[in-house]
Formats: structure tokens, C-alpha cells, sequence
């Protein structure tokens, strides 16, 4: 796969980590939680509106500068734009020694604005540090969900893999059948059933982690085709916790597969291999490749059991 074909796809995973959801008439009091709306914003619109506060702050304050003639002192053309630039040494308080507050009005001007800055640079800086400092986890997730036979029985496998050198302490997958129905009423509702996995828990993920669900009798995949996985718009979600070996906090990543993302009869390659010195080596090459799985590996699928599971609101 080319590099434009990998950007596009590293920018749908990340679209598609979560369902989406449009929410509708939510309280009108949002700008209350401003702090975490701004942490959850991506880098490019944080620096805009980061921008564009600080050039609309000094905007004002030119404006009032100007407001009077000689509130700065030593201005050469007492133009606006002179306005501007004071008005973003006094915020900085980093006075150049030129200009300075001329009468009674500027110096009440300037001390506004000097409080100002006092009060909202230090917010801003420290929302650019929370930003930088917030616990996050490289985790690729293979592009495409394999289901085949593994010890006799179908299962389901998906891969993960650490990005970063260090270790991810006490990791733990959770994953989870999200399937629309209807019920005999006529409400659509989407059923969340958790797939039992065959190791839930790594206690030091590193390189790559195999994640499987064997699909047994009581297994909710029991029976599903393609066919019925895309009728039931059904989705596997994946949630991923630990803890970061080198800043001791809790990340986290989410993954979904979708019904065209889940690939029948295929098995994944092997891309984890030691070297003459024993040291493991990992190919992301070929982390997201399948390939037909043989025909010792074909199973018979076996029966879908009754629908178990908790119900959720359609999402």
C-alpha cells in the first residue's frame, strides 16, 4: 500500500474509532466545559482559536488606546496599527522603552490590559502544557480483522502493537459485538454483547499482541457470515487500557471493525522474528497483511445461539 493510501486510512481509523453520534439539543450552557472542549481539540483548530483570541484581545485594546489622543506617549503617528503593537508589548508586559502610557486614560487603559494578560496568558500556556503532557497510546490496530481456524475452532483475531519503545505495563483488551435489532415491538435497538477473549490481559505489551475470541457454541458470532454481519450493521468494538511504562499513567486507545473490515477463510502473517542474537524483530511492513488461510485451517462455523447480551440505545 503506497503512502497516500496508508494517510488515508491512518485518517478514517481515526474517524472511526468511536460510532459516531450526532447529539440534538444539548443545554446551551456548553461554553461551561471550554477547558475540555479545547483539550479535545485538534492541534490546527487549538492554535486558531489560540490566535485568534490574542489578535481580537489586542484589537480591542488598540481601539480603546486610540480612543484618545496622547494616551500613548511617544507614538510617532498615533495610527491604529502603532495602537496594535503596544497594546501586544503591554499584554506581553515586555515595554521597549519608546512608548508608554501618556495620560491618565492610557494608564488606565494599560492596567487593564496588563491584568488581562496576567490572568489569560497563563490559561493559554497552560492549556498548550496539558495539551503536550496528556497520557496518550500509540496503538496500531491491524487495518483488517481476520476470522479462521485456530486449534480446530473458528476464532476471530485481530492484531495490536506498542508504536513506542517503552512498555505498556498490565495491558487489557475489551471486546465487544455491537449489533442492530428490532425488537418485536418494531424499536430498533443496538445490542453491545462483550467477546470473551482467550487472553484478555498482557502484563507487558511491547511489541505485538495477537488479540483472539474463539467462536464456540456460546460465542455471539456463532453462525454470522458476511451476509448477516452487514445486514446486522454489526460492528466489533475494541477498547485498550494500561500503563505507560515511562510516565506511570493510564492510556488508552479505541478501534472498531466494521462488517467489510472483518475478513473470512484469511490468517494474518507472521511478523515477529529473532535475529542471529536473539533479539526480537518486528515487520510493520507487513503488520496489516492476510492471506488465505489453508485448508488445514478451514472449520466447520457452528450455530448461532439465542441473543444474549446488554441493550443500548441506537447509536
Amino acid at each position: 500500500m503506497d503512502q497516500t493510501a496508508r494517510k488515508a486510512h491512518r485518517r478514517r481509523v481515526r474517524a472511526d474509532a468511536l460510532p459516531k453520534v450526532v447529539r440534538i439539543g444539548l443545554p446551551k450552557d456548553r461554553w461551561r466545559d471550554l477547558y475540555h472542549s479545547l483539550l479535545v481539540l485538534p492541534w490546527s483548530g487549538f492554535f486558531a482559536i489560540l490566535v485568534g483570541f490574542y489578535l481580537a484581545a489586542n484589537t480591542v485594546f488598540a481601539t480603546l488606546f486610540v480612543l484618545q489622543r496622547g494616551a500613548i506617549a511617544g507614538a510617532e503617528t498615533g495610527s491604529w496599527l502603532e495602537a496594535f503593537f503596544f497594546s501586544v508589548e503591554t499584554m506581553a508586559t515586555v515595554g521597549y522603552g519608546v512608548l508608554h502610557p501618556g495620560t491618565l486614560y492610557g494608564h488606565i487603559v494599560a492596567t487593564t490590559e496588563i491584568i488581562f494578560g496576567v490572568m489569560v496568558v497563563p490559561l493559554a500556556t497552560g492549556l498548550v502544557i496539558a495539551k503536550f503532557t496528556r497520557p496518550t497510546a500509540r496503538i496500531l490496530f491491524s487495518r483488517h480483522a481476520v476470522i479462521t481456524g485456530f486449534e480446530g475452532q473458528p476464532t476471530l483475531i485481530f492484531r495490536a502493537a506498542n508504536l513506542r519503545s517503552n512498555q505498556i505495563i498490565e495491558g487489557r483488551a475489551q471486546v465487544s459485538l455491537l449489533r442492530r435489532q428490532t425488537t418485536q415491538e418494531g424499536h430498533q435497538l443496538r445490542r453491545i454483547i462483550d467477546l470473551p477473549l482467550l487472553r484478555q490481559t498482557s502484563p507487558i505489551f511491547a511489541l505485538s499482541w495477537s488479540v483472539m475470541h474463539r467462536i464456540d457454541e456460546a460465542s455471539p458470532l456463532a453462525g454470522v457470515d458476511a451476509a448477516s454481519l452487514h445486514a446486522d450493521d454489526a460492528r466489533i468494538l475494541v477498547v485498550m487500557t494500561g500503563i505507560d511504562g515511562t510516565t506511570s499513567s493510564t492510556v488508552h486507545a479505541t478501534h472498531q471493525y466494521t462488517a467489510g473490515d472483518i475478513r473470512f477463510g484469511h490468517a494474518f502473517v507472521d511478523v515477529v522474528s529473532l535475529a542471529a542474537d536473539g533479539t526480537p524483530h518486528i515487520d510493520f511492513n507487513r503488520f496489516h497483511e492476510t492471506r488465505p488461510a489453508p485448508p488445514a485451517a478451514a472449520v466447520e462455523p457452528v450455530q448461532r445461539p439465542p441473543e444474549t447480551g446488554r441493550i443500548a440505545p441506537v447509536m
